[in-house]
């Protein structure tokens, strides 16, 4: 009898470990409702509904978070609605130069990628990087060399060359004044108090980093971020999206995390990491930890933007202190959302 209560036990407890899911941004900002035509709102939530769709055939059929991560972000990297290579923003130089990183949760590897122009799913570069090389960050012409030794697809320039992009870069170069991903002329500005610089933020401005967290059936949780940047950045300027631990992060005794915003501010607060160690070192919740990083203390440093995460557990927290983020999560309890603005 005894031996027949531990068996059922035992089944039980593997049945509770297969909770699994994934959660997905594609940028943050001033998104409103009234500046959305119908069919633009149409298309982002179907490319949305289209990215976790492929990310959670993966981890239903019992494929690892990683692998999830990457298809969910491919999707997005694939679109032209999306700051993340097909849809890349352009330099002031008139060049697309791309950054993506991935972490996984079971052995905290993680690979980056830095100023790529060619590689056309930086996110899968990204991969390569953790995979097969003993490094974590590779940039620009060596990362391409690497990602071109690995079999990975390249792209001609032409490729990631949208209208609407290089209409934003001619529209910046007339300020001389980097701005963030959207179509706005009204800004605000920031002055850094080292630098005679001035970092122009349109009113209406989107941050649009893609990015993944995923839970798998194992228990391994993962996530990936992929962005094509700052709109007119110079100087080869690299955000957080390829840094671990501000706009990527993976631990199984935690959660899971991508950021999306104002890199400069998410590279100094080491965003993805500081909501990890609030759970470990402070035992807050997902929600708790996330809402206390990007809800108090992005905000009281001037940082604009917002996370999605998955914790150990499968607890989804989305938090954006903007007025919208692409976002959306799907899991194996049935629960699913996707969603845009800040009221939803």
């Amino acid at each position: 009898m005894k031996k027949l209560l531990f068996l059922l036990l035992l089944s039980f407890s593997g049945f509770a470990q297969l909770k699994y899911g994934l959660v997905i941004h594609g940028g943050a900002g001033t998104i409103l409702r009234e500046n959305m035509s119908a069919e633009a709102e149409k298309a982002y939530r179907q490319k949305l509904d289209e990215s976790l769709a492929a990310g959670y055939a993966i981890l239903e059929q019992g494929g690892e978070a990683t692998d999830a991560v990457i298809a969910a972000i491919q999707v997005m990297e694939q679109s032209e609605l999306f700051n993340a290579a097909k849809g890349a923003v352009f330099t002031h130089e008139g060049r697309n130069e791309m950054d993506a990183s991935i972490m996984r949760g079971d052995d905290l590897n993680a690979g980056a990628v830095a100023g790529v122009r060619h590689i056309k799913s930086p996110i899968s570069a990204a991969k390569a990087v953790m995979e097969q090389s003993p490094h974590v960050l590779l940039s620009g012409a060596g990362a391409e060399e690497f990602a071109t030794e690995q079999g990975l697809e390249m792209a001609d320039t032409s490729y990631f060359f949208t209208e609407r992009r290089w209409k934003s870069l001619q529209r910046a170069i007339e300020r001389e004044k980097p701005e963030l991903d959207h179509d706005d002329q009204k800004k605000a500005v920031e002055k850094s108090p080292k630098s005679s610089l001035i970092y122009s933020v349109p009113e209406d401005y989107k941050f649009g980093t893609v990015g993944c967290a995923a839970l798998d059936k194992n228990g391994n949780l993962a996530a990936g971020t992929s962005t094509g940047g700052m709109t007119n950045k110079r100087w080869n300027r690299i955000g957080d999206s390829p840094i671990i631990g501000a706009g990527t992060y993976a631990n199984n005794a935690t959660c899971a995390v991508s950021s999306t915003g104002h890199g400069e501010y998410f590279i100094r607060s080491v965003v993805a990491y500081d909501i990890s160690a609030l759970m470990e070192y402070q035992s807050l919740s997902l929600k708790e930890a996330s809402e206390k990083v990007v809800i108090k203390k992005l905000v009281e440093r001037g940082g604009s933007g917002g996370i999605i995460a998955i914790d150990k557990d499968g607890n989804v927290s989305m938090p954006f202190n903007t007025k919208g983020m692409y976002r959306g999560f799907r899991l194996s309890n049935g629960e699913a959302k996707i969603a845009i603005y800040e009221e939803e």
